[in-house]
């Protein structure tokens, strides 16, 4: 069954980090979210006093960031000791768990700057285990020709495309995501299969895109949460369209956030800014 349009949550101007300016769907006005996904933010910009400052050491705890740069180039650090590049078509796949204080600053002074960051949950006996982080550069991320003039990037999950699967660099993990950037010529059609049970958004950034069976022009810098079914079918207007597939397993568990800390309890949350404010991130916990 192909899956409809269930609801459009839209990108909001807003501002994070050192002022970076952004749009905010997911977890934006009225906290609108989509289990296990907590937030989503787009940054696209070409004048660097929207980007240059941008996000000094910050703390997080109880779930997953993930950082795809469409173009630019960030330094990551983090209290671990990881250093990492985040170029443009890279990914940064960055696990928070027990508690983390990394940041995220801009290696260039002009230019565009653009890309994606993505809170996805962790379950309640995962939220409190050992911090980690994934730098995945663009060539280790699987690219499909697709026979219409398109193509795939297989981010988190699998594709399959004649009888064959395509396995994107991030697996094993619990809410089982899938992660793919498409891209189509103008008047062309795009479907994969999403398993029922899973959640599921796209996110138009580039051209013109309808969706679902009979087809709906949705709008772009927007999350368009789909409904239930098993298939995403979707059809590029005369520009052609650039979109972004997620969808992931509910957790169905509580949320309770305060600000970069995400629990299951107000308690919990209350032992997160008391651990932080008492330097316990820093050290083993």
């Amino acid at each position: 069954m192909i899956r409809n349009i269930q609801n459009i949550v839209p990108g909001i101007a807003t501002s994070d980090g050192a002022g970076v300016k952004l749009r905010r769907s997911l977890g934006g006005q009225n906290q609108v979210r989509l289990d296990p996904f907590l937030m989503l933010d787009e940054f696209s910009s070409n004048d660097p006093n929207d980007y240059v400052a941008g996000f000094p050491a910050h703390p997080h705890r109880g779930f997953e960031t993930v950082t795809y740069m469409l173009e630019g180039h960030m330094l990551h650090e983090d209290h671990l000791g990881n250093q990492g590049h985040l170029k443009t078509g890279g990914v940064q796949w960055m696990t928070a768990g027990r508690g983390i204080i990394h940041s995220e600053m801009p290696q260039q002074v002009s230019g565009a700057m653009r890309g994606f960051q993505l809170w996805i949950n962790l379950p309640a006996k995962e939220k409190m285990k050992a911090a980690g982080y994934k730098d995945i550069q663009v060539e280790d991320i699987p690219k499909i020709a697709l026979s219409n003039g398109g193509s795939v990037k297989v981010i988190a999950g699998t594709y399959s495309q004649d009888q064959q699967e395509v396995q994107g660099p991030i697996q094993g993990i619990t809410t089982a995501p899938l992660f793919l950037d498409v891209h189509l010529p103008p008047n062309t059609e795009f479907e994969h299969r999403i398993p029922k049970e899973l959640n599921a958004f796209v996110y138009v950034y580039e051209g013109d895109l309808e969706l679902g069976g009979p087809m709906r022009a949705v709008p772009k810098q927007a999350a368009i949460v789909l409904g239930d079914g098993d298939r995403l079918k979707a059809k590029s207007g005369v520009a052609g369209a650039q979109f972004i597939v997620l969808a992931a397993l509910p957790l169905h568990e509580p949320i309770v956030q305060y600000g970069p800390f995400v629990m299951n309890t107000r308690a919990e949350i209350e032992q997160a800014i008391d651990d932080y404010q008492n330097n316990r991130f820093v050290v083993s916990l």
